[in-house]
Formats: C-alpha cells, structure tokens, sequence
C-alpha cells in the first residue's frame, strides 16, 4: 500500500485522515487522533502537510482552541483517484478469504485494540 501511496507522495497517516474526511465529513483534530490511535501532536504535524498539498482547510471555529478540518474539492479528487488502485490491493490480499474469516478477524483485531 504505501508503494501505491507514495507514487502520490502521501503517507499511511495522511491518507487515513483523508479517508476519515472523506467518509465522515469535519471533524476536530482529537477526533482524528483518537481513531488513528495517536497523540494529537501527530495529527497535527500531519494535518499541516496535507494542508501544504491543498487536500485539507481548517473550518473557523469560535472556539481558538478547537481546529476543525474537512477535505478540500482537491482532497477528494486525490482520494477518489487513489481509491480505484487502493480498492484493487485489497482485493488481492483478502482473495480466498471468506466474508464471514474477514468479520471475525476484524472482531479479534478489535479486541487486541481494546486490550491494549
């Protein structure tokens, strides 16, 4: 994945805030941090690259504590354009793995995440 990425000049971190954008419209930057599982400084030293790129803009908020993001026309061009060879790497490496294989081992994923 990161082969596929990287021809775009993007990361792991930066394309899964552009797919948390895209999929689930603004949000703050402890939100983000939450579902990637990392501090809020990371975010936002990720943030501000793909800000640089033009992919992301701050909402204004009246809260000056509160940065709120949301994918840019651009954004989403470059997410919908990675998507297509994305989605076609997924579906190579979960051949021959049953739907019902894929939930349950999301489920124990989900479990180890919780443990930790």
């Amino acid at each position: 994945m990161n082969s596929l990425l990287t021809k775009h000049q993007l990361q792991r971190a930066q394309w899964t805030i552009l797919y948390y954008l895209y999929h689930f419209g603004p949000t703050t930057l402890v939100e983000i941090a939450a579902y990637q599982g990392v501090e809020k400084p990371t975010v936002t030293r990720t943030i501000n690259q793909l800000e640089e790129y033009g992919y992301v803009e701050k909402i204004p908020s009246m809260d000056k504590r509160e940065k709120k993001m949301k994918i840019t026309n651009e954004g989403e061009r470059i997410y919908k354009k990675i998507r297509i060879p994305i989605d076609q790497f997924e579906m190579e490496i979960l051949e021959g793995i049953t739907p019902e294989e894929q939930e349950e081992c999301i489920r124990i994923f989900d479990s180890i995440k919780s443990n930790l």
